[in-house]
């Protein structure tokens, strides 16, 4: 096919050959039919050659395909979780277990002291120079570690909760005391996230805690119900224990079976200081992101009734829903950026960096005007009144699509050394976060709380974006990274 520059040269031949397409009955390649067919043409040609050939670029596309389609399973799945905790706990109790579950959220991460993350720089370099002992050790030692440290933090909570009861609004201090329990296994499974990550098993990574966890807690809960324990926060907190024990002692057999399967055998060798030097900065940057993502919710809990928590929490975490493809295009994609960085292919490098923006904006964009279409009915299912959290949407997705318009920045700073720049980004962003929510919650209610968190969110994202650029030399705001049509 010509183009219309051939055309405009032979324009009696473009002219004879629109007339044997009428004559033939064939449609022109100009018609709205033939253009619909080749691009059908050409997107079935694509996804035959992504799911057929075996080159690194089609590989970390099926890798973020996988991590996409458990993240919108795991995202339903949660949904329809807290929907089902609303409807049979009512608004208050519901609001005390969303409030219990940020702590354990925050201190459940903060365990295992940022080595998910420092695993998942780690083992594709280890894997690319063949390091196989180290590799093994990292598995075996940041695993012993989480468990270790998960612990402590558990039995310091305990304590912590049992000194400061009498400061504790009574209908909290059980459902904490339970949630603790989740801790030690909460911490484990997620920098088991981070080995699976690291080395490709994405899986095994992402299916356990996005998957496997939210369905048992769902059955706990129904089983609960069925039982006819009190549907209230306590019980809630009991179910979570079970889902997240069973959950990551499934993560664990998985692994260990992998890593029987695919590595070589070699005898273990650590460097926990090596690596608990890596992951200090990424235990701030983590700390920080986590501050970044329940701030809001903590703060709401301090000032506002237990239902007006209930009520905010739906709200966000049904705009939050198009963070998933964040978070699915950067595990995809964060041990790649490594083992592109560890190859010195910086062409490469770029060029990946590229699509992945892409890959993270667009889906974002799409699902943020389906999820604000469809706010008030989402919503009408966790109950009466929740509708009153609608509003606080419309604030939060200037927040949410704002960082995915910089694409997976902080994946790539994280995997190419420039951890200690975005542990200052995030933490400088986090402490803002809290202040404008400590500031404005009191006395502007759920629109304060959005406004806080959608302010921080930008001012993280273009921070992050801008070290990028300036350390790395690579654009990320999706306007300067467009696809060509």
């Amino acid at each position: 096919m010509k183009s219309a520059t051939a055309e405009k040269l032979w324009p009696a031949e473009a002219g004879a050959r629109d007339e044997v397409a009428e004559a033939t009955s064939i449609p022109s390649p100009r018609t709205p039919l033939a253009i619909t067919r080749n691009i059908a043409s050409g997107l079935f040609k694509q996804t035959a050659n992504l799911l057929a050939s075996d080159g690194e670029r089609e590989r970390t596309q099926r890798d973020a395909i996988l991590a996409f389609a458990v993240r919108v399973l795991s995202a339903g799945l949660l949904y329809l979780t807290q929907i089902v905790l609303a409807r049979w706990m009512g608004g208050s109790e519901y609001g005390i277990y969303v409030a219990v579950w940020t702590w354990v959220l925050i201190l459940g991460a903060m365990s295992h002291l940022g080595l998910n993350l420092a695993s998942i720089r780690l083992a594709p370099s280890y894997r690319e120079t063949n390091d196989f002992k180290h590799l093994r050790g990292l598995i075996w030692g940041v695993r012993i570690l989480a468990l270790g440290s998960g612990t402590i933090v558990m039995l310091l909570g305990v304590l912590g909760v049992w000194l400061l009861s009498n400061r504790i609004e009574p209908h909290f201090v059980l459902p904490i005391y339970l949630a603790l329990v989740c801790i030690p296994l909460y911490a484990l499974t997620d920098v088991q996230d981070g080995i699976g990550r690291g080395n490709g098993w994405m899986s095994i990574a992402l299916v356990p805690p996005y998957v496997l966890r939210p369905l048992l807690l769902l059955g706990s809960m129904f089983a609960a119900n069925r039982a006819g324990l009190p549907m209230n926060a306590a019980t809630a907190a009991g179910g979570a224990i079970v889902a997240t024990w069973l959950a990551g002692l499934f993560q664990t057999l998985s692994i260990n079976r992998r890593v029987s399967a695919t590595i070589p055998v070699a005898v273990r060798e650590t460097d926990f200081r090596s690596w608990l030097t890596i992951s200090a900065p990424l235990l701030v940057i983590l700390t920080a992101e986590l501050l970044l993502q329940n701030t809001d919710i903590l703060v709401v809990s301090r000032f506002m009734a237990p239902a007006d928590v209930g009520i905010y929490f739906a709200a966000g975490k049904t705009m939050a829903l198009i963070m998933f493809v964040h978070y699915a295009v950067g595990s995809a994609v964060a041990h790649k950026f490594a083992a592109f960085h560890a190859r010195g292919d910086h062409v490469g490098l770029r060029t990946f960096v590229r699509d992945s923006v892409n890959w993270t904006f667009w889906p974002s964009f799409a699902g943020a005007l389906a999820i604000l279409a469809l706010g008030m009915p989402l919503l009408s299912l966790f109950g009466p009144g929740f509708g009153a959290g609608y509003p606080v949407m419309f604030i939060l997705v200037v927040g949410f699509l704002f960082r995915s318009a910089m694409g997976p920045a902080e994946f790539l700073l994280n995997m190419l050394g420039e951890q200690k720049l975005c542990a200052t980004v995030l933490f400088s962003a986090a402490m803002l976060n809290i202040a404008l929510n400590v500031a404005l919650v009191p006395y502007f209610g759920m629109i304060g709380a959005a406004t806080a968190t959608a302010f921080s969110l930008i001012a993280a994202a273009s921070l992050n974006a801008l070290v990028v650029w300036r350390r790395l030399g690579i654009q990320m705001p999706i306007w300067n990274n467009l696809p060509k049509l």
